[in-house]
Formats: structure tokens, C-alpha cells, sequence
């Protein structure tokens, strides 16, 4: 991992560089729509997207963003974090997630928060036992229509 870089993507060529990856977690997403999301995240809910650079080949993303709740106080919510399929398990995860970590410390807030699907058996294992992570809620949903 010595060629290894990590970059805040800005402009709408480096967002759109990193659909492919992003798509292999958000496979409901079309390459326009996450584009859209990102920018209006981006905008209006100070939504970071970072990318982990290997040899300039993105190889994982991680978007989140800071917030302050009444239960966690000062946080921030990692919206998304994947690896690619093909580099999993080589470190990249864990390295971008330290990342959000320094960064969440460098800007004053408290802890870092995510949700992770129930199927996921393989990320929680991840989260708990690698970075030391543990369950504090269940989340809901509930489509308004």
C-alpha cells in the first residue's frame, strides 16, 4: 500500500469516476442519480465523498457527513464505505475508515456512527472485531409514499 492516496472528490468527473465502485454498495443507483444525490448532499447536507487511491485506481469510497443529535451529540454518520470486490480484504477499508476517524477528531467531533444491513454479516464482523466498533441501535425505515 505504499502508492496508496486518499482524496475528497469535488468536481463532477471525480464523483462520477468513483460510480463504479460506489455502485457495488449502492447497486440501486443509476450513474445520473447518484450524481445528483452527491451534489445535493454535497450542497445541502455537508456530505464529504472521499476516495482511497491505489496506484491512481480508486479502489474504495466513503461518504459521510457531520452531525449533531441530542443522542450522540457531536458525530459523524459514515453514510457509505466500500470496496471494490476485487481489493477487499487487503486493508483499503480499514485504512479509509481510520481516515474518517482523524478526520472526525481534526473537526471536533465526539464519535463515528453507521448503519450496516442486517445481510451484512461479513461488514459487521469488519466493523466490530477489526475497528473495535459495537451495536448501539437498531435503525428503522419506513418508505413515506
Amino acid at each position: 500500500m505504499s502508492n496508496v492516496e486518499i482524496k475528497e472528490l469535488q468536481s463532477e468527473k471525480e464523483i462520477t469516476e468513483a460510480f463504479p465502485v460506489m455502485k457495488q454498495l449502492r447497486s440501486h443507483l443509476d450513474q445520473d442519480t447518484y450524481l445528483a444525490l452527491v451534489i445535493e448532499a454535497k450542497k445541502i447536507d455537508s456530505y464529504h465523498l472521499f476516495a482511497l487511491y491505489d496506484q491512481e485506481d480508486i479502489v474504495a469510497v466513503t461518504g459521510f457527513k457531520p452531525m449533531i443529535t441530542l443522542y450522540y451529540g457531536r458525530f459523524v454518520w459514515v453514510c457509505d464505505l466500500v470496496t471494490q470486490s476485487e481489493h477487499r480484504s487487503k486493508g483499503y477499508g480499514e485504512r479509509l475508515l481510520s481516515f474518517v476517524h482523524e478526520w472526525t477528531k481534526e473537526h471536533d467531533y465526539e464519535a463515528v456512527a453507521l448503519s450496516s444491513g442486517l445481510q451484512r454479516t461479513e461488514a459487521h464482523r469488519f466493523y466490530e472485531e477489526r475497528m473495535d466498533y459495537n451495536k448501539a441501535s437498531y435503525v428503522f425505515k419506513k418508505v413515506i409514499e
